[in-house]
């Protein structure tokens, strides 16, 4: 896609955004499944990534991207979700099995609120990313099989602790960005243009 092309296809999604806020604002959600047999957690993603041989990373239908039941493109906020939900399923099920805790199946939530104005650069006092995040999990345990309420509250804290996916969204790591541009100026020689940043 061109530059301009992507213009194009973004100004009218702009303009409703300034006119209307509120139709800029989403909420992405991915859902996970846990079992009884093994320490996993089974991922949904729909038809769409089932049938697809490759992950393919594009814009958002909201940012100016296609049809993702169509080019089979997803969008990487849908990813980082689906990347929280496959951490804190298979981080709970461990849990759980050191604790003797009988989980028997069960879901895992995550919910994460956008506002494309914030993406597109519509109004910069809106913040790029996810500006809400809801992870939840309901889980059914093994029946005739007693479990104190307080198992299940240290299940939660000792899940939410050692969730690598959702302490790094929590505690926000350093992070290093670099970019690095190389071109050729002349038939094997090649000039590099860079830069970088720590947030």
């Amino acid at each position: 896609m061109s530059p301009t092309s992507l213009r194009e296809k973004q100004a009218p999604l702009k303009e409703t955004y300034r006119q209307n806020p509120s139709s800029a604002l989403i909420t992405l959600t991915q859902t996970g499944f846990l079992d009884s047999t093994t320490i996993t957690c089974h991922l949904s993603s729909g038809k769409t990534l089932k049938e697809a041989h490759t992950r393919i990373a594009g814009l958002h239908p909201k940012a100016g991207g296609e049809d993702p039941s169509i080019s089979g493109e997803l969008c990487s906020g849908d990813l980082l979700l689906e990347a929280l939900v496959a951490c804190a399923g298979v981080t709970l099920k461990a849990v759980a099995t050191a604790l003797d805790i009988p989980v028997v199946d069960g879901t895992v939530t995550a919910e994460g609120d956008l506002d494309f104005r914030g993406t597109l650069g519509v109004d910069r006092e809106t913040p790029v990313g996810f500006q809400a995040i809801r992870l939840g999990f309901v889980v059914k345990l093994e029946s005739g099989v007693e479990v104190e309420e307080e198992r299940i509250e240290r299940l939660g804290r000792l899940t939410e602790r050692y969730c690598v996916v959702l302490q790094s969204l929590v505690r926000k790591p350093e992070v290093r960005v670099s970019l690095t541009g190389r071109q050729e100026v002349e038939h094997g020689i090649e000039r590099s243009l860079g830069w970088s940043a720590k947030s």
